[in-house]
């Protein structure tokens, strides 16, 4: 296993300063890499590349779900670890901190500042503290929990995961299939639960870190949330589901655990392929739920990293000034 609380650094010893944005879905994160690090933004402060932290986008042919960045987006600012996977395909933490170290690496090779931007809460602080030293997985006990998990249900085994390891549960969703079993399978390796096995609390020492969190009032929050749900719906999500489906992907993939993707088979659309716009209304309120609940998550798993720089952030001018100054003061 790699260590990747290690102290490497670029060529010539220096560490590599790296801006690291939080912020919850529908926070306006997009809109402000645009602002602060894109030539034709209106706060333009540095060139610099995204390396995304999101654990869906990842995927490939779920846009307008994910809510990916456009390709005229992405040509004005490169953007990393977006649209390279099959939604069949497994993408963890440690592969995600892999990725990123490889990308920041790289970004700062050719003069450029590193920027990490998302809303994972769990790659943001793996990737901040270094991914804990968990024990290398076990085919044969994988693949028996796997099989459980097939024949009993991810709900089955997420209740013996709450009675063995109740702090991972809380951050584990009872449809996670790859992680409630990563979980188990840590503990029956081991005798140890996953949630024993501690993130160093102190920033890795191969980085010089900004890190900043946006926290937008909550009510504002979930409106925009809401309102986002409907423009997927106008945009197509209906139609982007169905193709993925098309293709051959089911609830059972991956990458359509996703929220935005899973309800449509939570409501069970496609055992009445064509259901009347009752359900589909239904379908988008569960969206609505989901997100807000998962804003809220994201919150709660980040709130006891005390290091970062917290933004009351409502898009307003005061608020992207005071980014800006501490971008300023961070690479001056």
């Amino acid at each position: 296993m790699k260590n990747h609380n290690s102290a490497d650094k670029n060529d010539d010893g220096a560490k590599i300063p790296v801006i690291v944005f939080f912020a919850p879905t529908a926070s306006g994160k997009t809109a402000l890499m645009k602002d602060l690090f894109s030539p034709l933004g209106s706060h333009f402060i540095l060139n610099a590349e995204i390396i995304s932290a999101d654990s869906q986008q990842v995927y490939k042919f779920m846009n307008i779900g994910t809510a990916k960045p456009d390709s005229a987006f992405m040509s004005d600012i490169p953007h990393h670890l977006v649209d390279f996977l099959s939604p069949s395909e497994q993408f963890n933490v440690s592969d995600f901190v892999d990725m990123a170290d490889a990308a920041c690496t790289d970004i700062f090779s050719r003069g450029k500042i590193p920027v990490v931007c998302g809303g994972t809460g769990f790659y943001v602080r793996n990737f901040l503290f270094g991914v804990s030293p968990t024990p290398e997985s076990n085919p044969k006990i994988r693949e028996e929990l796997l099989q459980r998990a097939k024949n009993e249900g991810s709900d089955a085994l997420y209740e013996e995961l709450k009675k063995i390891d109740a702090e991972s549960a809380k951050k584990i969703h009872q449809n996670d299939v790859y992680r409630i079993c990563r979980a188990l399978e840590v503990y029956y390796i081991s005798g140890k639960t996953r949630s024993s096995y501690k993130i160093e609390n102190q920033f890795r020492s191969r980085y010089r870190f900004l890190f900043i969190i946006l926290k937008p009032p909550r009510e504002l929050l979930y409106e925009k949330i809401a309102q986002r749900v409907d423009v997927m719906f106008k945009e197509g999500l209906k139609d982007e589901v169905c193709s993925l489906v098309q293709m051959g992907f089911d609830e059972n993939s991956p990458g359509m655990k996703a929220i935005g993707y899973r309800e449509w088979f939570e409501c069970g659309f496609f055992e009445e392929p064509k259901a009347d716009s009752l359900l589909e209304s239904k379908i988008s309120d569960l969206i609505k739920h989901h997100s807000c609940k998962y804003a809220k998550k994201q919150y709660t798993y980040i709130s006891d990293i005390n290091a970062g720089n917290i933004i009351e952030y409502t898009a307003s001018n005061d608020d992207i000034m005071k980014i800006q100054n501490l971008i300023k003061n961070f690479i001056s």
